[in-house]
């Protein structure tokens, strides 16, 4: 079982909010902690948004912070969020669909995985605490640091 980038993006946001609960974050300091592209990292928080996770406020001294408590946002509601269609298998254009015997077995599956995620929520991403939002801070410069070695 594989989530999509879009997925992964928004638990990393998620987790990023959780751990920094007193202060905004902008879109720009989430994307360079993870390396990951803004651009595309506007689009997951816009969603997220729009879906009571997260609360953006304009302005000049704006920026992002969750919408809930932590402990009240679970990973599975966030993986069936961003997740189209979230089957294993897409059973539709199967010509045995219907009287396959793996069909309610994959579905299961896909339910016991969601119940796990069910169970989790950004409140662990929290409870790393001080070290935690260190390594968080510590991202952009390793991957600078990396970049220039690499130049040299």
């Amino acid at each position: 079982m594989r989530l999509t980038r879009y997925t992964d993006y928004a638990i990393r946001t998620l987790a990023y909010l959780a751990a920094r609960p007193e202060r905004l974050s902008s879109i720009a300091e989430v994307a360079a902690a993870y390396g990951v592209s803004q651009n595309h990292l506007m689009k997951v928080v816009h969603e997220l948004a729009k879906a009571g996770y997260v609360e953006t406020v304009r302005g000049r001294s704006g920026g992002m912070r969750l919408a809930k408590p932590a402990e009240a946002i679970t990973v599975g509601e966030i993986v069936r969020l961003t997740e189209d269609g979230f089957d294993l298998v897409d059973c539709g254009s199967c010509p045995i669909n219907g009287v396959c015997g793996v069909q309610g077995a994959l579905a299961e599956a896909t339910r016991a995985f969601l119940a796990v995620l069910d169970r989790h929520s950004f409140a662990a991403a929290a409870s790393g605490g001080a070290a935690l939002r260190m390594a968080l801070d510590r991202l952009p410069r390793l991957r600078a640091a990396d970049c220039a070695a690499q130049d040299a």
